[in-house]
């Protein structure tokens, strides 16, 4: 039985390593994307790179929130799943990776998107992009 506990805990630690995973990938998409189309409009003298920037950058940033979401779900069930061998929590049905008890417990999608840890770089990708845009319109670099 003991085996058993463990091997389920690797499984749901081997989601949550894949969610991370994902995350960090997302992240660094968002930046090299933003980036190239930077370059574009700055090569190019056209502003309408980056407001096509704005697509990606937003894009990433619900892709990434969805999966920091999701790795909360499975923290939660790795929790639970470890307090319920000792006996402190509700028992978790055996090699079961259903995260829907815990939905009540983590932040919804549209409250993550406000998550310091994504906030800090996806806010700061579409707030760059949104600064330049605003520059441009307004006539700051002439």
């Amino acid at each position: 039985m003991r085996d058993d506990l463990h091997k389920h805990l690797e499984f749901i630690q081997n989601v949550i390593s894949r969610m991370a995973s994902n995350s960090f990938l997302l992240k660094g998409w968002s930046v090299t994307i933003t980036a190239a189309l930077f370059a574009l409009a700055a090569k190019d003298s056209r502003s309408a790179f980056l407001i096509l920037a704005l697509f990606p950058a937003l894009s990433f940033w619900g892709l990434d929130t969805y999966y920091f979401r999701q790795e909360r779900l499975f923290r939660k069930l790795y929790d639970n799943l470890r307090l319920a061998s000792e006996g402190t929590a509700q028992k978790v049905e055996p090699f079961s990776l259903s995260t829907e008890k815990y939905q009540r417990d983590v932040r919804r999608w549209f409250a993550s998107l406000w998550s310091p840890t994504i906030l800090a770089v996806h806010g700061v990708i579409v707030g760059t992009i949104l600064v330049v845009l605003s520059a441009i319109y307004f006539g700051w670099f002439k």
